[in-house]
């Protein structure tokens, strides 16, 4: 079975696409099996938070990260658990 690692994504993502549009920058932590998946889950969260069309958001990097670089508290917190419950 394969081990889930904490990746950390960087990019840039279009705000306010249709009046001023701006492109700022994001890094977000992510768990995930492999780089594919860390994509996946940002354009996913992105798109759902803000609105966003796949084409609106540039992923520059994606970099496996060690859990103690991390500072996202959610990310680290699921790292910790030892088993799931259904």
């Amino acid at each position: 079975m394969s081990e889930v690692k904490v990746y950390r994504v960087t990019g840039k993502m279009l705000i306010s696409h249709d009046k001023f549009p701006e492109w700022r920058k994001f890094s977000v932590y992510v768990r995930a099996l492999k780089k594919e998946h860390a994509a996946e889950k940002v354009y996913s969260e992105l798109g759902s938070r803000h609105k966003l069309k796949r084409y609106h958001i540039k992923i520059e990097e994606i970099k496996e990260v060690p859990l103690e670089e991390v500072d996202d508290l959610n990310v680290i917190k699921l790292s910790q658990l030892e088993k799931w419950v259904k």
